[in-house]
């Protein structure tokens, strides 16, 4: 079992559970929606959340995903980080923690 994570607000996560699934801007935007590893963590909070609020963590059980679930290279940072191709389903949620 592996674990991923997704940084989001906590009124888009609400939205999620009514809706039965997550799906984050990018994913209409980009194709997927952007994940990190747990070291990269601090890194995307720093370079992409400084002046946001009320941000949880999705903790992700990637064996539970419905979605497809790639690695990409990211040359900004240098970095593979886990990227899924659709929505996120709600089973495959372990856990939300506040930020």
């Amino acid at each position: 079992m592996a674990i991923i994570f997704h940084i989001t607000t906590l009124p888009e996560w609400k939205a999620a559970k009514e809706n039965g699934s997550y799906a984050s801007p990018s994913l209409k935007e980009e194709g997927f929606i952007h994940c990190s590893e747990d070291r990269q963590i601090a890194g995307v909070l720093e370079r992409y959340f400084q002046e946001k609020n009320h941000l949880v963590k999705l903790v992700i059980e990637t064996d539970k995903l419905s979605s497809p679930l790639y690695f990409d290279w990211s040359p900004a940072v240098e970095d593979t980080f886990p990227h899924i191709y659709g929505p996120i389903n709600l089973e495959a949620v372990e856990r939300v923690e506040e930020i």
